[in-house]
């Protein structure tokens, strides 16, 4: 009876140190039965006790792994954007709903074992340490615009500040194009009473540049280019005013430093993914190459120091013979996996006051105020990024060229011309600090050079 008492009295925690001290005491006076009984209650309470153990480290166990899964939850919504979604939210800012956003379930072969089951009531636990602390550094968004393979004038990223970047390239490009000119009249379609002018003329101009181009922000480069140019030209004609039948080979070159030019790019907005990136351009270009005016042209007729009277140059020009301005827009469009680019602009030519020119045999020979026609161009293309070192473009170049004027009237035999080529190109990067750029360009009407060959290579400083 005082045994049952004692257990009745003593909490589960004492309980089998009592049991212990019960038998010693009162061994003798116990029944059997009852003490079998009593140490069966003994050995179960160690078992519970033991299971107790064993699941209190399941449940360490299932809270390290737990903190290890939140980590890598707050790693996947970075990744997908969920943090600036909830920022949103918090801030109140339109669009930020609560249903926006669902929660991202684990994997099933991922749960661990003992987890309860979606609905159940879960018991509180201490919430990890690791889980509320910050995880990273959010990435910085980048605004400036991606990289593709450069196939117009223009490039689209613009310098980072600070820093130099120099250019040689070299351009190959070769025309050529047929002329018939009927002077007479006709008796009936198959007779022709008069003269027939046919000449053909064929081009090869190579030009190799130095451009240097400076970051003077983040959003603005200012570029200098330097080219020297060296020409030929192959014209095959009959002599103009007579009636032979024998065709003639005038040949003309010329090679000397072009005319400068200098242009200022700003980046105007902040682009991103779906969002285009716009670049504004001013640039100025100078006559500091040879014009037309300047070479010695060929006499109309026959004359004592060359008996062939083409009137043409005899020599190359290497420059415009204009002061020049454009003004333009560069555009942007990245939409994964391709990056869409385009530019337009208007580039005018100064009106030059009082111009003559050399004619063989003639001495001077007064031109008036001449101004060449300008020039509205419109450009488009497509580049896809290969891998993280190759990329190819491919896009259409349109220019159209008015025309040229005299004393303020339009030029006789001058005509407006469009100028129109097909674009491809690649770019291989090297490394951090070069780059090479090939563009094929291919003329697709007839003032329009038949091939353009452009080779590039961008070293950074």
């Amino acid at each position: 009876m005082q045994a049952k008492k004692c257990v009745g009295a003593l909490s589960l925690a004492v309980l089998p140190m009592w049991i212990g001290a019960c038998l010693a005491q009162e061994s003798a006076t116990v029944d059997p039965a009852l003490r079998e009984k009593i140490e069966s209650q003994g050995r179960k309470i160690d078992a519970m006790r033991s299971r107790m153990a064993e699941q209190l480290a399941e449940l360490e166990q299932m809270k390290r792994e737990l903190a290890s899964q939140e980590l890598q939850y707050n790693d996947l919504r970075k990744a997908v954007g969920m943090t600036a979604l909830e920022e949103a939210r918090a801030t109140g800012s339109p669009g930020a709903g609560s249903g926006t956003a669902q929660a991202v379930a684990a994997p099933q072969d991922q749960v661990p074992a003992g987890t309860p089951a979606p609905g159940a009531p879960v018991a509180p636990v201490s919430q990890p340490v690791a889980a509320t602390q910050p995880v990273g550094k959010r990435p910085e968004q980048d605004e400036r615009p991606p990289e593709v393979a450069p196939i117009f004038d223009q490039p689209g990223v613009l310098t980072p500040r600070g820093k130099l970047i120099i250019e040689p390239s070299y351009q190959y490009g070769y025309s050529s194009s047929d002329r018939v000119a009927l002077v007479g009249y006709t008796v009936i379609p198959a007779i022709l009473i008069g003269l027939v002018d046919v000449r053909q003329v064929k081009q090869t101009t190579q030009t190799g540049a130095l451009a240097f181009r400076y970051g003077l922000t983040n959003r603005m480069e200012l570029e200098v280019r330097v080219p020297y140019v060296d020409s030929h030209t192959d014209t095959i004609s009959r002599e103009i005013f007579t009636g032979t039948a024998q065709d003639n080979l005038f040949t003309t070159s010329g090679k000397g430093l072009g005319d400068v030019e200098a242009t200022l790019r700003y980046q105007i907005n902040d682009g991103g993914a779906d969002k285009p990136y716009y670049i504004g351009w001013f640039r100025a270009k100078s006559r500091t190459g040879e014009d037309p005016f300047e070479v010695t042209s060929d006499c109309v007729t026959r004359c004592v120091e060359n008996y062939t009277g083409t009137g043409l140059p005899l020599k190359n020009p290497t420059g415009s013979g204009f002061y020049s301005a454009q003004l333009g827009m560069t555009w942007l469009y990245p939409s994964d996996p391709v990056v869409f680019f385009g530019n337009f602009s208007y580039l005018h030519n100064f009106e030059r006051k009082n111009v003559s020119r050399n004619v063989l045999g003639s001495g001077k020979q007064f031109l008036g105020d001449i101004k060449a026609g300008d020039i509205a161009d419109i450009s488009v293309g497509m580049g896809l990024s290969l891998n993280e070192k190759a990329s190819i473009s491919i896009g259409y170049d349109q220019a159209f060229v008015g025309r040229t004027q005299q004393n303020s009237h339009p030029l006789s035999g001058s005509a407006r011309a469009t100028l129109g080529s097909l674009l491809i190109g690649g770019s291989y990067r090297y490394n951090d600090k070069e780059t090479l750029n090939i563009t094929l360009g291919v003329g697709v009407t007839r003032d329009t050079p038949d091939t353009t060959v452009t080779v590039r290579v961008p070293i950074t400083l």
